[in-house]
């Protein structure tokens, strides 16, 4: 199914494989959401942790209706504006899975701005591989604003969570945009270079990472 191929990508992208799969800890639907957390969800995308006298449960619930439109327009094989918001949608829940059982299975702690921040870096990331390896080396120059600048948050947010999200989509975006004027919109291409710079960034910390993207 197309999060497993998701957290592939991401695991490749990152030289960075996990044990456990995505597919498996899938809430397929709203109510098995609303009876695992007491609340009803409030996206298209929703990650949830609950702490059960020292176990961690961890739930991934990706909207069915998202997921179809994935399926029938696959962006891991044509990445298009047609299918960008889905792909983003999909990527964010994939990513926040990911990044937590990696962090997990090294008995590291994550924060939730940390864990929004590497979300939306892995969603360029991710887009930037896909466009070059489907387009032989082709890169939107729009793709940058499409992500970062054209964005919507969820209704709702508490004033807290949404500048949680805004400042996570902001230090993602001067990291990204620093890495490809550097590496992929240079004179010299340096794909390389830009690959070993996002490793090292996905390995950092909460602080770590918040230098490396105010630099």
């Amino acid at each position: 199914m197309i999060l497993r191929r998701m957290q592939a990508l991401l695991a490749q992208l990152y030289d960075a494989p996990v044990e456990h799969d995505v597919e498996d800890y899938l809430l397929d639907d709203r109510s098995r959401f609303a009876l695992l957390t007491g609340v009803d969800c409030p996206g298209d995308e929703q990650v949830v942790v609950i702490e059960d006298r020292g176990d961690v449960r961890i739930g991934v619930f990706i909207d069915p209706e998202v997921l179809q439109r994935l399926e029938r327009y696959d962006p891991l094989d044509s990445l298009a504006e047609e299918n960008l918001q889905d792909y983003c949608t999909a990527l964010e829940g994939v990513s926040h899975f990911h990044y937590l059982m990696w962090n997990l299975a090294r008995k590291r702690s994550v924060s939730l701005l940390e864990l929004e921040l590497q979300a939306d870096v892995d969603k360029y990331a991710g887009a930037v591989k896909l466009f070059t390896e489907q387009c032989a080396g082709w890169l939107p120059r729009a793709l940058h604003t499409r992500l970062f600048s054209d964005v919507d948050y969820v209704p709702g947010l508490s004033a807290e969570g949404r500048r949680r999200y805004q400042d996570a989509n902001r230090y993602a975006a001067r990291f990204c945009r620093s890495l490809d004027d550097k590496f992929l919109r240079c004179r010299q291409r340096r794909p390389e270079a830009w690959l070993a710079e996002l490793r090292r960034f996905f390995r950092h910390g909460h602080q770590e990472k918040l230098r490396e993207a105010t630099r």
